[in-house]
């Protein structure tokens, strides 16, 4: 076997809608390729030698061991390994379930093996690994076990290096709950939470709420104490130092032993050293903190037991009681074999990965033995509790119990008002007391720090007592009041018309007077500048548009090569346009059929919000079809009046766009706006470019059920033009003195039709086309442009991208010669493969009152070539009626008229 291919999927995708994190692995089965699994010798035992927990792999018999059965039976050697990556994954934490595995039509004993993924880098492993499995079996008839350990261990070490810490993880896992999109910005571990300007950002537990002087505050803990002190909070008396000189005089200043010594700009209880009685500890526990902080606090220590109270919002919203990292006695095992087993719970892991930490011993841990009069030697008597660190920090291997229930009032409003005044949005208060319950007047308990950036793990999952929803609390604060934190998306594709309606959306949205960002095959918008060339119509794009803090809404060419590479950037969009479905890119990614290209644009009109509209072309039915398998709201538009289907979906209530008596016209009900003529509307270039009308109802209708006005719409129509500013490549006219020239990027087949329609009705002169197609097309795709255009051109130039992509040169034109000559014979055309040379030709030899048309490789280039040739107007296609606002045969406003389908 040989893998071909990995890709990775992050969003709505060919394969499943629902399904967002997908690996794709092309994978050439070779020798196996006509070979089932039951006729590979010691395959089946080989198989559940390695892996036996496949047993609880359903698969299509839809019962335990349905898998199995069909490895036994028979089946071929991708469905095995699609089933062998999900056990691989699920054997090392990462649990996942769907999985999809076809052969392609293009290549017999090629697989595409699908399966799900929760981390982009162990899926990808997970592949690999199962192919390597699946063929040492098929040689070896075993998988060394080694090597399975090996494998499932890296996938562990994947999955733990990638995790986002279990505060961070808990504030995405209630972001998704309540259907907030996340993503990881990539720098300092910033994740945004929501779109554009609705977005918010985190830094573990910090928000873009949190203000830098209160970091800065509770960052500096003596600081932090003066200024708590100041204000009648009760605080540890305690001094900073800087040389060991000072210590003595400290110690005395805060009323002798005990004593706490700590850094003074330390975290996760580093450096801290408490309970010191005698000046020997003072001296160790000195050169410990100094190790984490040239400056050192010394304070008294207060006994009590240590508690976190967090703080979002200004309101207590959970209290913990942290216990140092302890073992207690069962009258038989050693102190070392009880941290041994301790560190067995599967709940324990290194630093802040899981819920608690493992025991690790230090200097401190021995000197703690010492003092409880213990060695790792000790048999402790049962039930009793031996110490091993003398802070109570979970990372260092402490527990939590949530007391939540059990704070005083009194405290309550002790530990908002400290939040207060030091200035935080989320805060963690240190309290040492002997009783939660009681005021900490009562009890000489004392505020020893305020934390910013708390953990949430010990209130998220504490080791006794009630989870506490902290990371709810945040959201709430986030996005009071069920403030969104999404922003309209609209996404648009189709065979053809998709960045020319992708721009006239946008150019309507403006009208209402928000940021639109926008991808097109030209580049990247947001508001009226570029900020990226090239095209722009995949999920990277759409990222860089979601998360900009300046977008209000966003329209996105949504192409299929982004699909089929990465799925669809967004979970789901409020409005899915697809425009037509048509012979193009067929046989590249395994999209051989129209049928297939269909499904794959469908995605757009699938991946919707349910309150959300698919904007879906009626007089195109694979398009139509579209419409049963949305679970959105559906809105058609049509160049025909008469479309049986659209009546149909009237009479139910639905809305429609629709070319009718010369006009733009939404209909609803009982009711048909007029929004504009047609022949007004610059785009249709006096309404003799059809293709360009069914661009603009299409958008208009994306705009209209998104709550744009008429009148807005109406502005947006009438000022926008099919010009190299507007439109660069899509239908641009040039006045060139005695004749004019058309640069449009048509490449294919439907392109070509469309683009007929237009030149067919420019009546005086000699119609020119400098015609060619890109490389990768198949053969007969080439034919058919020929055939097209030999019924679109009195005379043509064939010529060739400067890229071929692969073909070899020539072949291209020689195809599409076929091609007019089949049509007719009598042609008039010549072969100039150069397209520089070829354009400059059709200029140099233009007869009067002719037109030029040019399909090129290079839109930059052709109009840079025809603006060379001296004075030349670019003309925008002004129409000569009025967008008056009565219609004269009805004689009542043309925006609104009452029509019964």
């Amino acid at each position: 076997m040989r893998i071909l291919k990995i890709q990775t999927l992050r969003g709505p995708n060919y394969w499943s809608i629902r399904r967002h994190k997908l690996i794709v692995m092309r994978l050439d089965l070779e020798n196996l390729a006509e070979t089932p699994t039951n006729e590979i010798p010691g395959f089946y035992e080989g198989l559940v030698e390695a892996l036996p927990s496949l047993e609880g792999h359903f698969c299509s018999p839809g019962c335990r061991g349905g898998f199995l059965m069909r490895v036994r039976e028979g089946t071929m050697m991708g469905h095995v390994v699609e089933h062998v990556a999900l056990e691989l994954q699920d054997l090392a934490g990462m649990n996942t379930g769907f999985g999809r595995t076809r052969e392609t039509t293009s290549a017999p004993g090629v697989y595409q093996v699908v399966f799900e993924y929760l981390n982009e880098e162990a899926g990808r492993y997970a592949g690999r690994a199962a192919v390597r499995l699946c063929q040492s079996i098929v040689d070896r008839g075993r998988y060394p076990k080694a090597e399975l350990e090996q494998d499932i261990q890296d996938l562990k070490d994947l999955w733990r290096d990638a995790a986002l810490g279990p505060s961070t993880e808990a504030l995405i896992a209630e972001a998704e709950k309540r259907g907030i999109p996340w993503m990881q910005l990539g720098a300092r571990f910033l994740i945004q939470l929501g779109y554009g300007v609705n977005q918010k950002r985190m830094q573990a537990t910090m928000t873009d709420n949190t203000g830098i002087l209160g970091v800065e505050l509770a960052c500096d803990k003596e600081a932090t104490k003066r200024i708590l002190g100041n204000s009648g909070i009760p605080v540890p008396r305690g001094t900073v130092i800087n040389f060991l000189d000072d210590l003595e005089e400290a110690i005395q200043y805060v009323g002798g032993y005990p004593i706490v010594i700590k850094p003074l700009d330390g975290n996760h209880g580093r450096g801290i050293s408490i309970n010191i009685t005698s000046w020997e500890e003072a001296e160790a526990a000195y050169d410990s903190a100094r190790q984490i902080s040239r400056s050192i606090i010394v304070e008294r220590y207060y006994v009590g037991r240590d508690h976190r109270v967090l703080v979002v919002n200004g309101k207590v919203v959970a209290v913990a009681e942290r216990v140092p990292a302890h073992v207690v006695g069962d009258g038989r095992a050693t102190i070392f074999e009880l941290i041994e087993e301790t560190n067995k719970d599967p709940n324990r892991g290194d630093g802040h990965d899981n819920v608690l930490t493992k025991i690790e011993l230090d200097r401190t841990s021995y000197q703690l033995l010492e003092k409880q009069g213990y060695n790792l030697n000790t048999v402790l008597p049962k039930s009793t509790m031996c110490y091993l660190k003398a802070t109570a920090n979970l990372s260092t291997g402490g527990i939590a119990v949530d007391r939540t229930d059990e704070i005083h009032p009194e405290n309550v409003w002790l530990a908002q008002r400290v939040v207060k005044i030091i200035g935080l949005d989320v805060a963690g208060i240190d309290i040492v007391t002997q009783d939660i319950s009681r005021p900490l007047r009562e009890v000489d308990g004392v505020i020893v720090e305020v934390n910013a950036a708390p953990g949430f793990r010990m209130h998220v999952a504490p080791s006794q007592g009630i989870p506490r929803n902290v990371a709810g609390a945040v959201m709430d604060m986030l996005f009071p009041n069920d403030k969104s934190s999404r922003i309209p998306i609209l996404s648009v594709t189709g065979t053809n018309g998709k960045t020319t309606t992708t721009r006239l959306l946008a150019h309507i949205f403006k009208q209402t007077g928000k940021v639109i960002g926008y991808t097109t095959t030209d580049g990247t918008y947001i508001g009226d500048y570029l900020v990226e060339a090239g095209d722009n119509t995949g999920p990277q794009s759409a990222q860089l548009i979601l998360s900009d803090p300046t977008v209000e809404v966003a329209v996105l060419e949504t192409a299929r090569g982004g699909i089929l590479r990465s799925g669809i950037a967004f979970e789901a969009a409020n409005v899915g346009i697809v425009l037509n479905v048509a012979a193009d890119h067929l046989g590249i990614g395994d999209i051989d059929t129209l049928d297939q290209l269909a499904h794959l644009k469908s995605i757009v009109a699938e991946a919707v919000y349910p309150d959300g509209y698919s904007v879906l072309n009626a007089d195109d039915p694979r398009v139509a079809e579209m419409a049963e398998r949305t679970k959105a709201n559906v809105a058609f538009f049509t160049m025909n009046p008469d479309s049986e289907l659209v009546k149909k979906h009237i009479q139910k209530g639905g809305v429609a766009a629709v070319y009718e008596n010369g006009y733009i016209s939404i209909l609803k009900g009982d009711w048909t706006h007029r929004i504009e003529r047609a022949e007004n509307i610059p785009l249709t270039m006096g309404g003799r470019a059809p293709f360009m009308i069914a661009n603009a109802l299409a958008a208009t209708l994306a705009a209209f059920v998104q709550n744009v006005s008429i009148e807005q719409i109406r502005a947006g129509l009438n000022s926008f033009r099919a010009s190299v500013s507007q439109t660069p490549g899509r239908m641009n006219l040039f006045n060139l003195g005695n004749f004019h020239a058309l640069v449009d990027y048509a490449h294919n087949p439907a392109s070509y039709q469309a683009l007929g329609a237009f030149v067919r009705n420019w009546t005086s002169g000699d119609r020119i086309g400098v015609v060619g197609g890109p490389g990768d097309r198949r053969d007969e795709d080439f034919v058919t442009l020929g055939k097209l255009a030999a019924e679109i051109f009195d005379y043509m130039i064939v010529k060739e991208d400067d890229d071929t992509r692969g073909r070899q040169r020539g072949s291209a034109a020689e195809l599409i010669v076929r091609g007019i000559k089949e049509f007719n014979p009598d042609c008039k055309y010549e072969v100039i493969l150069s397209e520089t040379e070829a354009i400059n030709k059709a200029l140099e030899t233009a007869p009067d009152n002719s037109l030029v048309v040019i399909l090129p490789e290079s839109v930059s280039r052709a109009i840079r070539l025809i603006r060379a040739r001296g004075v030349v107007k670019e003309e925008l296609a002004q129409q000569n009626t009025s967008s008056s606002t009565v219609d004269s045969q009805v004689g009542v406003p043309s925006s609104v008229v009452n029509t019964r389908l």
